[in-house]
């Protein structure tokens, strides 16, 4: 059984409002990783550390 296929089955609704439903799930994933994940680790990522042009 994948995740997606849980997931599926979990949301209350017709196809058409269980499509609405997982966009707005997903959307609401990504903006809290935007929000407030990504923020937190970005000072450990190795990104931020520039050797060119120095």
């Amino acid at each position: 059984m994948s995740f997606y296929g849980l997931v599926w089955r979990l949301l209350p609704g017709p196809r058409a409002l269980k499509v609405i439903e997982a966009v707005l799930l997903a959307a609401a994933v990504v903006a809290v990783l935007f929000i407030w994940v990504f923020p937190q680790i970005a000072p450990y990522m190795p990104f931020n550390e520039t050797t060119v042009g120095e």
